[in-house]
């Protein structure tokens, strides 16, 4: 590992915000780096779009404030007073059950009354904590796991719509192990789900973390670092080989065919799992494997971001948005409510949805042009929403391959990750194929990078 006087600098290679995210560490740690980017911009997927009065999201759409280190890396960086925490009229999650929007029950009061589980559903939830523990070495699927634990009932009206909406996956090929991991070590460490979320409950019976954005969108996060960052950060350029050398590591990276060759103390790959999989290396035993991260599957996803007058939305509109269960046959995900969850998402009179198609559950259906797509969803917020008429603004943004699925067996791409990373000391991977998919995953990832080349916890 290099000290922090270390004449040669660490190489970043990833502009997205798990290697923004290192490289501010590393630089506040008095490492200096160099952030290679082989697109026109810093941030990958997250993308904020303002247009006539509407903001929209193409990327992540909010941030859970759900750790220390993810509300003080946001303070460190300046941004503390411009966020946008949800609104108290975004206080609702609604499932879709029978065709109809169902509140999701936020208290046991509220369990009891809901219409979104039969009674038979609530009463067999009390033999929970009585159900044995999987043994540790099992590894199961979302479905098994959840059916096991808390019955069909919760797979199809809870689970199988959280998973849609995050992974925009199928539970029956995610493992809980590497997928969920919370969800998988509350059972090993307490036996019990509800035991286990009983003791780790929030003492001042607040939220545990708060979802929140900025004004000018969620863009404003990796702006920020990359201004931090100034010319260190080398957009428009690709990295075309990393060896290892004798003395270190050497970068081969440029555009246009114009190639240069830096020497590093220490290389962070912050990449997606198929930009790694194509990266070559040399000297590095072990990393001709790395082509095996092809394999990992990447559903593709459309969101479709509508902007409608407010009187042709018959719906109050009061929640973070709906999901939607596989067993309810409709062919959206979900629907977020846009100009409900934070502000300036909407011109004045105005509401803002953004709808999920797509995921292992519709792959075709993303490959409808955008007038498909639009009518698409215009019926299905018509049925769900009492949305009436053309919207006033459209805009559709497609991921072809979108998010990594942590699929039974995904522990292999784990052990390659560590296994090459062994062999060749200075060489670290981070980013949403090792840490987990969300935003706070990859801000975590980051640190973790910083840290490990490092050897010093990162602030």
């Amino acid at each position: 590992m290099p000290p922090a006087s270390s004449a040669l600098p660490v190489a970043v290679i990833g502009g997205g915000i798990t290697g923004l995210t290192a490289a501010w560490h590393l630089r506040e740690q008095g490492v200096p780096v160099v952030v290679f980017e082989a697109s026109a911009g810093a941030g990958g997927v997250i993308s904020s779009l303002r247009q006539d009065g509407w903001l929209h999201e193409a990327g992540p759409n909010s941030l859970l404030e759900g750790s220390a280190s993810v509300a003080g890396f946001v303070d460190a960086l300046g941004l503390g007073p411009r966020r946008l925490y949800a609104a108290d009229a975004a206080k609702n999650r609604y499932v879709v059950r029978d065709g109809r929007l169902v509140a999701v029950p936020a208290s046991p009061l509220g369990f009891l009354k809901t219409r979104l589980f039969s009674w038979s559903a609530k009463f067999g939830l009390l033999g929970e904590p009585f159900r044995a523990r999987s043994p540790a070495d099992c590894e199961e699927s979302v479905s098994d796991f959840v059916v096991r634990r808390l019955g069909r009932e919760f797979l199809d009206y809870a689970v199988n719509p959280f998973v849609g909406g995050v992974y925009a996956g199928d539970p029956n090929r995610l493992s809980v192990r590497y997928a969920f991991p919370k969800l998988h070590a509350l059972e090993q460490q307490h036996g019990s789900l509800l035991r286990g979320a009983f003791k780790q409950r929030n003492p001042t019976g607040g939220p545990r973390g708060r979802i929140f954005s900025f004004p000018d969108g969620l863009a404003e996060l990796p702006l920020t670092l990359a201004r931090s960052l100034g010319d260190t950060l080398r957009t428009a350029t690709r990295v075309q080989t990393v060896r290892r050398t004798a003395t270190g590591w050497e970068v081969v990276a440029g555009a246009d065919g114009a190639m240069r060759t830096d020497a590093f103390s220490a290389v962070v790959c912050a990449l997606p799992a198929d930009a790694l999989a194509e990266l070559h290396f040399e000297h590095v035993p072990g990393a001709e494997k790395l082509a095996e991260l092809h394999a990992i599957e990447h559903p593709p996803v459309v969101s479709v971001f509508t902007g409608y007058r407010r009187e042709n939305v018959a719906h109050p509109l009061d929640g973070f948005g709906l999901l939607m269960p596989e067993v309810e046959h409709r062919r959206v995900l979900g629907t977020l409510f846009s100009s409900t969850l934070f502000p300036g998402r909407a011109p004045a009179g105005h509401v803002a949805l953004t709808t999920f198609i797509g995921g292992t559950r519709w792959p075709t259906l993303t490959q409808l042009d955008d007038t498909g797509l639009r009518h698409l969803v215009g019926e299905e917020l018509g049925s769900l929403l009492g949305v009436r008429g053309e919207p006033v603004y459209c805009d559709v943004r497609r991921w072809p391959r979108a998010i990594p699925q942590y699929t039974l067996g995904y522990g292999r791409f784990k052990k390659l990750f560590a296994k090459v990373e062994a062999a060749a000391p200075g060489l670290h991977f981070g980013g949403n194929a090792r840490d987990g998919i969300s935003l706070a995953n990859c801000i975590e990832s980051g640190r973790r990078l910083a840290q490990a080349v490092t050897g010093r916890p990162a602030a």
